[in-house]
């Protein structure tokens, strides 16, 4: 018996450390190690098989790991992981004549995605995985400029896929919810708080001059009434 992991991750990162001694592990032996059920092992075999980790065996009679390339386990920060999301859209969505490009930024988000917590905030499908999200990488050009108005206190002019006139908003906050960007404002147009994704905005303009606190229209105040 083991103390038992108290993540996913850790769990996984042990399981694939005794999968590579080259013997077989019965799903039933390590899910009684583990503290967790054997459906839960057969799940955890089949996310380190997405990860890329070369599993041999089947349900009943055992699982082992092949000798591959491995990297050691990493603990990211929130910001890490946007900043690994951005390079592989990035890739995948300017690949152009160099499929083989695009294809391994597509695997590579899909092994990440398999090793991600199973709850928070990044427990989304992490890459390419929901086409209804492909578009979601629109939104990056838009990043320095939100982030930049952000610590300078800038207003700014939205133009919003399916409004029909601009918004002026007060920029308070860049939240990523796995490979969905948002950003929390003030909005002035609509006197009232808003989220926008920055997938939907087609162009921003800076507003002259810049903005100060006001009761009520701060993101402290937005985040007492969540």
């Amino acid at each position: 018996m083991i103390d038992h992991p108290e993540t996913r991750q850790d769990r996984l990162a042990l399981l694939m450390q005794r999968l590579r001694d080259g013997a077989l592990h019965r799903a039933e032996d390590m899910a009684a190690d583990f503290g967790v059920s054997v459906r839960t092992i057969y799940r955890d075999m089949d996310a380190l098989g997405r990860a890329g980790i070369a599993i041999e065996g089947t349900r009943g009679a055992g699982y082992r790991a092949q000798a591959r390339l491995t990297l050691p386990p990493l603990n990211l920060t929130e910001t890490e992981l946007e900043v690994l999301h951005l390079g592989l859209a990035a890739v995948g969505a300017g690949a152009g004549d160099m499929p083989e490009l695009a294809e391994a930024a597509r695997s590579l988000s899909e092994r990440i995605d398999a090793l991600l917590p199973e709850d928070g905030p990044a427990s989304a499908a992490f890459g390419f995985a929901d086409p209804a999200l492909a578009q979601a990488a629109r939104g990056f050009r838009h990043m320095p400029a939100i982030r930049a108005a952000i610590r300078a206190r800038q207003k700014l002019r939205l133009w919003v896929e399916g409004l029909d006139k601009p918004q002026d908003i007060r920029p308070l906050a860049l939240d990523y919810w796995g490979r969905v960007w948002t950003c929390t404002a003030w909005n002035e147009t609509t006197e009232a708080f808003t989220e926008l994704r920055l997938e939907t905005i087609d162009r921003l303009m800076p507003l002259p001059g810049l903005f100060l606190d006001e009761d009520g229209k701060q993101l402290v105040d937005y985040r007492a009434r969540r």
